[in-house]
């Protein structure tokens, strides 16, 4: 399938660290809404090479990851990278991090418009699969920041409403 005008959600995170996953569980709070069928939600779990293949499939892309930035835990913020070098120093601890992938997808191909949402954490919770309380309030924050971004930039060509289902 060409997903060329596809527009791909990729939530990133270690769900076993608890913060650190939060773009993971933001992807999963996604799939209660109704999107249009231009967008696809991905698990992209702790990174790595594996999600080489979305740079050069998709466009544009919404990334969701936490990131340790001094700011308040649960802190949302959006952000438009345009290098390698524009991402966070501090984004999560992935063993191949999101810098290293835009790097990575900018030797191989042309990276798609990237739209960054970070939330902010201060520490990475081993072996716990929940989210603290302040981080857990953000998910709703997100979800209307990525809904904004395909009404704002057009990429709900249908006009599917954004419904959350019962």
């Amino acid at each position: 399938m060409n997903c060329a005008k596809q527009t791909l959600v990729l939530g990133v995170g270690n769900v076993l660290l608890g913060d650190e996953g939060v773009g993971v569980h933001a992807v999963e709070h996604l799939k209660q809404y109704i999107l249009s069928e231009n967008v696809t939600l991905v698990d992209g779990g702790t990174g790595g090479f594996h999600l080489l293949s979305y740079f050069e499939e998709y466009s544009p892309i919404i990334l969701i990851d936490a990131t340790m930035d001094g700011r308040v835990d649960g802190t949302v913020c959006l952000l438009k990278p345009k290098f390698a070098s524009d991402f966070p120093k501090t984004l999560s601890a992935h063993d191949i991090g999101l810098r290293d992938l835009i790097e990575t997808a900018s030797l191989l191909s042309t990276v798609p418009p990237v739209f960054l949402i970070t939330v902010s954490i201060n520490a990475v919770q081993p072996m716990s699969v929940e989210l603290s309380p302040a981080v857990k309030l953000a998910l709703p924050n997100v979800v209307t920041t990525v809904l904004s971004i395909l009404k704002n930039e057009n990429l709900n060509p249908t006009n599917t409403p954004y419904l959350q289902q019962n």
